[in-house]
């Protein structure tokens, strides 16, 4: 079997929380997903309306460290819409604010940046 049979894609990146429950129900209020699964440690997996799913677990002591879009490891979280600017938009109306402006996606689209109430950086992006 080749590894191109064996991987099929993405099921989740986790993210690490100082209150996963209402950062969940941020998600869900704000985004469209659904909670999935919650258990006794307040673990929660969202879906997302493709199928997709975010783990949100809780952090542990560990001091957060500044980051930009070009710090070394994960960076972000893009989150793919079919209408780019009824998404910026629909993102406004909940009261959150973009972080950066309007620029093109590298490999074609729109993007543009926003943060979750943690701090984590996501994006809108529309891919053309």
């Amino acid at each position: 079997m080749s590894n191109a049979m064996t991987f099929t894609g993405i099921d989740h990146p986790a993210v690490a929380a100082s209150d996963p429950v209402a950062l969940a129900d941020w998600y869900c209020e704000n985004l469209g997903y659904k909670l999935n699964f919650k258990n006794e440690k307040n673990v929660c997996i969202i879906e997302a309306p493709d199928g997709s799913f975010i783990e949100i677990m809780p952090k542990d002591d560990t001091t957060r460290p500044e980051r930009t879009t070009w710090t070394p490891g994960w960076s972000h979280l893009a989150l793919r819409v079919d209408d780019f600017d009824a998404a910026c938009r629909y993102i406004e109306s909940r009261g959150i604010v973009f972080s950066a402006p309007e620029a093109n996606a590298i490999g074609g689209g729109k993007v543009r940046n926003f943060n979750d109430p943690e701090g984590n950086m996501l994006q809108v992006v529309w891919r053309s």
